[in-house]
């Protein structure tokens, strides 16, 4: 899968979030956006992920940032995650895998030394005008929104 590179437009897309509403990447143009990718809801690596995001989401967001999560769930499992975490930013839907595959989070990964294919945990900061500042791959559940937040352009 070819990957994304800072400087790419983001792939437009529009999903359905936990509730079933439709959210469009095009939505938030004008603002800054961070967009991760996920595995699963609920596994211990995606929870404390999302968890992380969540509780340095008012700081993301007093930087311009919104916040979305992408994963192949169906959005009554993302439901459940998001009110079983108290999670206040959007969950999307992805279950073709289209825009996963878009942004090239998609496909063969290491997995205890197995190469698998799923989703490869990444995460891309998006800027107003929509294209990618940021492009990270194979990231750590644990510790990555710390090392994203001091990684990011002040607004």
């Amino acid at each position: 899968m070819p990957r994304l590179e800072p400087g790419d437009p983001a792939p437009d897309f529009t999903l359905s979030d936990a509730d079933g509403n439709e959210v469009s990447l095009a939505d938030h143009r004008g603002k800054r956006v961070i967009v991760y990718f996920y595995p699963a809801a609920s596994t211990p690596g995606c929870t404390k992920q999302a968890c992380d995001f969540r509780d340095n989401l008012a700081e993301l967001e007093s930087q311009d940032y919104t916040v979305l999560g992408i994963s192949p769930d169906k959005p009554a499992k993302l439901a459940k995650f998001r009110d079983a975490q108290s999670l206040t930013f959007p969950l999307l839907s992805d279950p073709d895998r289209t825009v996963l595959e878009a942004y090239g989070a998609f496909g063969e990964k290491k997995l205890y030394g197995k190469t698998t294919v799923g989703v490869i945990r990444s995460t891309f900061v998006i800027d107003a005008e929509g294209k990618v500042e940021k492009a990270l791959y194979n990231v750590k559940a644990t510790g990555h929104v710390a090392k994203l937040m001091r990684e990011l352009p002040a607004a």
